[in-house]
Formats: structure tokens, C-alpha cells, sequence
């Protein structure tokens, strides 16, 4: 199963201020390199987006409300939520405050199914919490995830091995949680459109294109997903990176930019409770050359603002910029604190965290009795 929470940290400021109730709301800050860290669903029709800039946000929604993050209140409503998880099942998995996926396999108790686990966990985070969540219920993470958006918001949808294989056919490549908007359009540009053209291309081939995701991206074009629930999976870093339509040349440009991706970082690093001691600068040529620089410090980021310094210290001995800047990107690691998995997937960095390394076979039996579900 995954469960994932609507609009979480909207809905939290939204439950404690009735005021906000019904109006288009951002949590973050509303100014020059504020980054909008969750958006309600009164503001998602005008575009309105997680990890978009504030002041973008705000020209798409003039009527758009800011307000602060507060992730120490975020993280308590959080715990009460894995609380009520750890009821049913200890296999846990956390993706972040507000979604994780959960294994009922062995774990069905008196329900018998996972979808009456599913419905009952739903309305103990509603009466404890006074949130809602939607879930999704299959036998493979994968499409777990695909039917936890699929009924948005407050919702709860199954899909049971005998649709599994056919439900991703008809899906566009970008509705795929595992393929990143610049995979997609690496897809797209294939010919690889939807899960139907996805399931035409052989192994080989997508091998030749897309490396060690190849065998992820076959399988889950299949219904297949052989990745296990893993509980207190460790990371490595922390990353988020930028490419640009336009090549960056000019200084103030490129350090407004990063200063962008340092806000992203940062967001991401409070949202998994985790910082680091060491920062990556990432920065790729537009003949493609690729450096990195980095800075290990005495002791973790504690701020926004350190991570954005030492980022930009990074930057400095690179400019002029020649030729020009077409991505950047920073990273932590050396990391303390919790360990959540997978970065946000604006980053390309996603796979490295959760992409299987075996061959999924086609003709592998996967399905169990559909009284499971």
C-alpha cells in the first residue's frame, strides 16, 4: 500500500486557521528566491506547484496566500501518522513526512484484505488527525503508487493483478513515478509516449538509451516491480539540479539560480529531517562538460543560508562562465538525522536510490490471489 497525505502541509495551516479555509494557499515565503513548498488545492487549478518559485506562484495566482513552514508542526502530525501505520503493519517504508508505502502481505490480521486495512488506517488518520489521505493498494510498489494518486484527494483505489499488467498501457511515460521530466522527454523523443510504447521497446534497446534503469523501465511497462518494502533504508545524499533552456553566462544570473537550488535543497533536507557536513556543486558546460566542487564543513548545514554560501563560495572561482552554464546543481551528504529515502523528483538523482539492478523477467509469476485485495 501507499499512503499519501493531500496537500499535507496546506492542509495542516488550513485544520489551524480556519481562515485559511477554502482560500488558494502556498506554505512558504512569498519573495525574491522563496520557493513554494506545498500548495492547496484551491491554488493548484492556476498552476500553482510544490518546489515552484514564490514569485511565479504568485503571478499565476495573485490572490495566493503565503504562509511560513512549520516543519517542527509538521513533523509531530507526521509521527502521529506513522504511529497509526505501525498498527497494522512494522513494515514501513517513509518516502517523506507525508507518504510512505506500507507491507500488509503477512499482515492482513481479522481485515483479510488490504483494502479494508487501507479504509480503516485512512479513517484513523482522519478522526486522529483531522487530515485526509489517499491510498492505493496493488501487489508492487509501483503501481501502489500510481493508485495512491489515481483518486486524489481523499481517496482509495485497488489495482488487483489481473489489471495490473494492462492499467500502465494507456498512461502517459510521465505519469510513471520512477521516470523524471527529463527521462520523459527523452522517452518522448523515442517515440516513447505511453506504457504501450514503453512495453514495445526491447530490453536491449532500452538498455542502449537508458543503462541500468532499462530493466526498471521493462518491468513496470509489464505491471512488474520486484523492489521490496524497506524499512530504515539508509541514503547516501541529498540532491536536487537545474538544467536550463537558456545557456547561463552572465554572474548575477547564474548566482540568482543557484540560490534558487540551494532554497530547493534546503526544502527538501527539513521535509526528510536530514542535513550533511559536506556540499557538492554540480555544474555542467554547455559542451557538456561536467565538474563538480566541494566543502566539507566541521560540523552539519544548520540553515538555508550556510548551504547557500558555501554554494555560491563554490561558484566563485568559475566565473566568467565559458562557455556557458547549461546545468547546476548542489548536493549533501556526509548526512545526519533521519534517513528518508528518495530526493524529490525534480531531481536526477532519483534512481540512484531506488532503481532496481536485475532483469525483471516477462513471463515472471507475480500475481497472488486476488483475495488479497
Amino acid at each position: 500500500m501507499h499512503i499519501d497525505m493531500d496537500a499535507f502541509y496546506a492542509s495542516v495551516e488550513q485544520r489551524d486557521n480556519p481562515s485559511l479555509r477554502g482560500r488558494p494557499l502556498a506554505v512558504g515565503r512569498g519573495e525574491a528566491r522563496g520557493v513554494v513548498a506545498a500548495a492547496s488545492y484551491e491554488a493548484r487549478p492556476f498552476g500553482v506547484r510544490s518546489a515552484m518559485p514564490s514569485l511565479k506562484a504568485k503571478r499565476l495566482c495573485p490572490d495566493l496566500v503565503f504562509v511560513p513552514a512549520r516543519f517542527d508542526v509538521y513533523r509531530a502530525v507526521s509521527m502521529q501518522i506513522h504511529e497509526i501505520f505501525a498498527r497494522y503493519t512494522p513494515l514501513i517504508q517513509p518516502l517523506s513526512l507525508d507518504e510512505a508505502y506500507l507491507d500488509l502481505t503477512d499482515y492482513l490480521g481479522a481485515y483479510g484484505s488490504a483494502t479494508l486495512v487501507a479504509e480503516r488506517i485512512r479513517a484513523d488518520i482522519r478522526k486522529e488527525t483531522g487530515l485526509t489521505a489517499s491510498a492505493g493498494v496493488s501487489y508492487n510498489r509501483f503501481l501502489a503508487k500510481l493508485a495512491s494518486d489515481y483518486r486524489k484527494p481523499d481517496g482509495l483505489f485497488v489495482i488487483t493483478p489481473r489489471m495490473g499488467p494492462d492499467f500502465v498501457l494507456n498512461l502517459s511515460v510521465d505519469q510513471f513515478h520512477g521516470i523524471g521530466p527529463a527521462t520523459a522527454r527523452k522517452m518522448n523523443a523515442l517515440g516513447i509516449k505511453t506504457g504501450a510504447d514503453l512495453r514495445k521497446m526491447d530490453l536491449l534497446t532500452l538498455t542502449r538509451h537508458f543503462g541500468k534503469a532499462a530493466s526498471f523501465y521493462h518491468g513496470i511497462s509489464r505491471g512488474i516491480d520486484d523492489r521490496p518494502v524497506v524499512v530504515n533504508r539508509e541514503r547516501k545524499s541529498l540532491g536536487t539540479e537545474q538544467t536550463y533552456l537558456t545557456d547561463l553566462r552572465d554572474e548575477a544570473a547564474a548566482r540568482n539560480a543557484l540560490g534558487m537550488i540551494a532554497s530547493k535543497l534546503w526544502l527538501q533536507a527539513q521535509r526528510k529531517q536530514i542535513t550533511g557536513r559536506t556540499i557538492t556543486l554540480k555544474v555542467k558546460y554547455s559542451d557538456f562538460r561536467r565538474i563538480t566542487r566541494a566543502r566539507s564543513l566541521p560540523v552539519s548545514v544548520g540553515s538555508e543560508a550556510v548551504l547557500a554560501e558555501v554554494g555560491q563560495s563554490l561558484l566563485t572561482p568559475l566565473f566568467p562562465l565559458v562557455p556557458g552554464v547549461r546545468l547546476l546543481g548542489l548536493t549533501l551528504s556526509a548526512l545526519a538525522g533521519s534517513t528518508l529515502e528518495i530526493p524529490d523528483e525534480n531531481s536526477q538523482m532519483q534512481l540512484a536510490f531506488d532503481q532496481p539492478e536485475t532483469t525483471l523477467p516477462e513471463n515472471r509469476q507475480v500475481f497472488r490471489s486476488l483475495s488479497l485485495f
